[in-house]
């Protein structure tokens, strides 16, 4: 199935290819400047610092579903070894195998296409099985910190999650941008806040992913008009799941990565963030969410922190 009139016509008002010059591969990313960095560092008042990632566990958020997705595989590749003879240091040491997106993580640019194409134009065919991806990897970023701002979608609606069928509109993120009383400007990173991690905080992690609630296909022009650098949010879809149009899938990811080149991030675990925020009446924040540069890559697991 084609994609719908419906779908290029959203695209190309959010195309942002050659925006940034044909070189260009880390779009939405350009909006965060020195100066940027600077003004958010000055959101720094109390100095507490909120982690927002899952742990990285075997029996983690992935359910089999998605294909090699793999949660986290830890195996002890030597313990207590005294490698350089009886009676020196003795060192243990690790190995992991799994999904780069099995978690808390970046989807980086190139983790969709469509139409043959990934962002700025270049051809999908650019990623290959050895090399990963050419252009717009998950290394070519180098810095995500800036502002931060919790778009808490399920708090402005009185609610403590929103319903699995709730695809968060530009009204909805309007709406929370007003109760926290802030204004998203250009390089704010945004989080939006649904609820839905508690489903898996819970223990339910197949009622996490389905159904889930998740932003709409008419959000991407909300954060393009605004010029943020990057989204992210508590579902493992990102988007609505089941699709809000029957037999569209991912259209949103397709927006934000391919057409706008905007850097998006899911399983982030925003609870302890939500309560942070509520406390302290302010909902903007420094964030540090630099992206594992592994070179190719079409994602990677992230550790972001906020700090208040």
């Amino acid at each position: 199935m084609s994609l719908p009139p419906e779908f290029h016509e959203i695209a190309k008002r959010v195309n942002n290819w050659g925006r940034w010059g044909p070189d260009d591969e880390i779009g939405t990313l350009n909006h965060i400047t020195g100066e940027t960095v600077r003004q958010a560092a000055g959101h720094i008042r109390s100095g507490r610092r909120v982690p927002l990632a899952l742990p990285l566990r075997q029996d983690g958020v992935q359910t089999g579903v998605i294909p090699g997705r793999v949660n986290p595989l830890h195996t002890m590749v030597q313990i207590n070894q005294e490698i350089f003879g009886p009676g020196t240091v003795a060192c243990s040491d690790d190995a992991v195998t799994f999904g780069l997106q099995a978690a808390t993580h970046w989807d980086a640019l190139t983790h969709v296409s469509h139409s043959g194409k990934i962002y700025n134009g270049r051809p999908a065919a650019t990623i290959t099985p050895h090399g990963g991806a050419e252009f717009s990897g998950i290394d070519k970023p180098g810095h995500v910190v800036s502002r931060g701002v919790l778009l808490d979608i399920a708090r402005a609606k009185g609610l403590d999650r929103l319903e699995g069928g709730h695809a968060v509109t530009p009204e909805d993120l309007a709406e929370a941008e007003e109760f926290a009383g802030v204004t998203v400007r250009a390089g704010d990173i945004v989080l939006v806040r649904t609820g839905q991690m508690q489903v898996y905080l819970a223990g339910d992690k197949h009622g996490y992913g389905y159904p889930s609630p998740g932003l709409s296909v008419r959000t991407p022009e909300w954060f393009h008009a605004r010029d943020v650098a990057a989204v992210a949010n508590d579902t493992l879809t990102f988007e609505i799941f089941p699709p809000e149009i029957e037999d569209l899938w991912l259209p949103v990811h397709a927006l934000d990565l391919v057409e706008m080149g905007m850097l998006q991030g899911q399983n982030w675990n925003l609870e302890d963030l939500s309560t942070a925020c509520a406390e302290a009446s302010r909902y903007a924040f420094l964030l540090s969410a630099m992206p594992e540069p592994f070179v190719g890559a079409t994602g990677t697991p992230v550790a972001p922190v906020a700090i208040l």
